[in-house]
């Protein structure tokens, strides 16, 4: 839209990427939380062959 000032557009821009920014470092750092259940994984998986050479 041409009638918006331009000082508006490079606003609207750069909050863009400031929250473009802090939504891509947030999902980097903070990772969801994974269900740990020793008991199933230790059981349900069958041993690994050590392959001698």
């Amino acid at each position: 839209m041409p009638q918006m000032a331009p000082l508006m557009w490079l606003y609207l821009y750069v909050f863009f990427l400031v929250s473009l920014i802090l939504f891509m470092s947030i999902n980097y750092f903070i990772k969801p939380f994974q269900k740990m259940d020793s008991s199933d994984n230790i059981l349900s998986s069958p041993p690994q062959p050590i392959w001698k050479l």
